[in-house]
């Protein structure tokens, strides 16, 4: 539940840094996933190098990632996912308050990095607010609108890329994608990969008490929230190609959003071996019970799903898109975008071959040693912020 008074008092009683501390806001509009984990992480690290900082953020992403538990202070900022006259006014107001003395403002995606340029644009009026603060802004999507709205999104686009001193994309496509708008600096960023939480129940365990499985079907996991981007219905299609199979694999999708009515629908309607599991917090559990993840998505940077099954050791079949490429190496199954035929013959060659399934799992725990984890992905956002800090004075 929003709580206005306890995020109104914590905006008043917030301490100054001390003289000669970094001071650095970080910036981000609702999330439920891999943003808000990635700005938990750079927070609390940030805090552990004794930078003062700052989230900006809805109310809701502080009750689910807890930035005000991380050492962090936590400014309530209504960052609505789309444009609006008014709201956008007060959020900007609110920006102009949590940059006062600030070094560094990091935002991350893009409509908080078009709110944040416009908050330092106005600068000039507000005591305290320098219009030099060096603006970073981390590019976490691909733009996958259509008709009016994708244009509308490519006009942000190009201005948040050449407003900001530094784009941080976190894949290789999306930092080609800033340089081509004009951005002036474009790196690949640093994003950890998550730490993976114990779960609390093994394999046969998991596969009993949560799913009503025995030992011997096989169970295919899918998770994310319920979207156009993540492309579920493919995934139905492709549970089509299971359905002959004994015993007769049983296809799990664990999330929520927009799409579930009709995803619903689908699996009654057409008797598919598919079962909705709605929003769950025992991602581990569902791991431990699963023998293969498959991500269908139209575009993925860095899946969290994919790190964490890949993590746990579970093998993975994933459409080539996005980031996944460069994130997996030869640790997965990769099949083309939008081919339910393909994400079907990759799981049914998998769940055929559970020797190749153990060769994967055991890759996938190697190249998960390769990830960046918190610690290097900290100091070297830090290491940027020096360098963007010391070319403004």
């Amino acid at each position: 539940m929003r709580d206005d008074v306890d995020h109104s008092a914590a905006r008043a009683t917030a301490a100054a840094p001390e003289p000669g501390q970094l001071h650095v806001v970080l910036v981000l509009a609702a999330s439920t996933g891999g943003i808000g984990a990635h700005v938990r992480s750079l927070a609390q690290g940030l805090v552990a190098h004794g930078v003062t900082v700052t989230v900006c953020g809805p109310a809701g992403t502080d009750e689910l990632f807890g930035f005000s538990r991380s050492g962090a202070r936590f400014h309530l900022v209504d960052i609505t996912p789309t444009a609006g006259a008014r709201s956008d006014a007060t959020a900007i107001g609110e920006l102009r308050r949590a940059f006062t003395g600030a070094d560094v403002v990091h935002a991350h995606g893009l409509r908080a990095g078009l709110l944040s340029d416009l908050a330092l644009r106005t600068a000039g009026r507000f005591p305290g607010l320098r219009p030099e603060t060096p603006l970073v802004v981390t590019s976490h999507h691909a733009l996958l609108a259509t008709g009016m709205e994708r244009r509308l999104q490519r006009l942000m686009e190009r201005r948040v890329a050449r407003a900001a001193d530094l784009v941080l994309g976190a894949s290789s496509d999306l930092v080609a994608r800033a340089r081509e708008l004009g951005a002036t600096d474009a790196r690949l960023g640093p994003v950890a990969a998550p730490p993976m939480p114990e779960g609390r129940l093994e394999r046969d365990e998991a596969r009993a008490v949560l799913l009503g499985a025995g030992p011997d079907r096989p169970l295919v996991l899918a998770v994310g929230r319920l979207v156009p981007q993540k492309a579920f219905g493919l995934l139905l299609d492709a549970s089509r190609e299971l359905a002959a199979l004994d015993p007769q694999p049983l296809v799990l999708l664990a999330g929520d959003g927009p799409e579930a009515p009709g995803l619903r629908e689908r699996v009654t309607a057409e008797k598919l071996p598919v079962r909705l599991l709605g929003y769950r917090t025992d991602v581990p559990d569902l791991l431990a019970a699963a023998d293969v993840v498959v991500v269908s998505s139209r575009w993925e940077a860095r899946s969290l799903v994919v790190q964490e099954a890949m993590l746990a050791g579970v093998p993975v079949v994933a459409t080539s898109v996005g980031g996944i490429p460069e994130l997996v190496g030869d640790a997965a199954v990769l099949v083309p975008p939008g081919d339910a035929a393909a994400i079907g013959r990759a799981v049914r060659g998998l769940l055929a071959d559970p020797a190749r399934r153990d060769r994967l799992a055991e890759a996938g725990r190697q190249q998960a040693g390769t990830w960046p984890d918190e610690a290097a992905t900290v100091a070297q956002v830090l290491s940027t912020y020096d360098e963007l800090v010391q070319r403004s004075l």
